[in-house]
């Protein structure tokens, strides 16, 4: 059975959107010797909440649209949105998708953090892998690729860290919160 969209789903997809857009806003710059510089930020805490909230595709949607609008707001970052969109979307889905392998309702720690590592590292292997190319194209020699590709993977990794460790415990928090609300029941998930 097809489970339709819902007032409370669009409600919370959208309140979603904005903790992820609000998250990224929360960060220390690492400057780049080429190109836009990199960052640790909160976002993504909030980009594989989503997931485990919304399921795939809204979680998705949620991470997609808070990231993409960050990125379309900075100018720094304008260029990129629709690929931040894109990789931000899977990482979200992945996280929903996986928490919920064969009818589960992501109530399992641990494949809730075999989950959030999974939609993380596609995200890290998307976005360091696009930079990568990126310079290359742009005859960047190789050495300095290298260089800014690594400082990119260390930045990632630690948000990427910060945001598996914090996300799963966040996530049990707000389950048990829209359980006794009796929200979860209305978000037909």
């Amino acid at each position: 059975m097809k489970k339709q969209m819902n007032t409370m789903q669009l409600a919370v997809t959208g309140l979603m959107a904005a903790l992820v857009f609000v998250g990224s806003m929360v960060s220390i710059p690492i400057p780049l010797p080429a190109g836009p510089a990199t960052r640790i930020h909160l976002g993504n805490i909030f980009c594989l909440l989503s997931g485990f909230v919304l399921g795939p595709v809204f979680g998705g949607l949620s991470a997609g649209i808070g990231s993409f609008f960050f990125d379309l707001l900075n100018p720094q970052y304008i260029a990129d949105s629709p690929f931040t969109f894109c990789f931000k979307f899977l990482m979200g889905f992945l996280c929903g998708k996986l928490a919920r392998l064969h009818g589960r309702s992501a109530e399992n720690m641990k494949l809730n953090f075999l989950a959030a590592a999974g939609g993380q590292l596609t995200y890290i292997v998307l976005y360091a892998g696009k930079g990568f190319i990126e310079n290359l194209l742009m005859r960047m020699e190789l050495i300095p690729a290298l260089g800014i590709l690594g400082t990119k993977i260390a930045a990632s990794m630690t948000n990427g860290l910060i945001a598996v460790v914090l996300s799963v415990p966040l996530y049990f928090v707000i389950r048990r919160a829209l359980q006794n609300s009796r929200l979860l029941n209305k978000m037909n998930l």
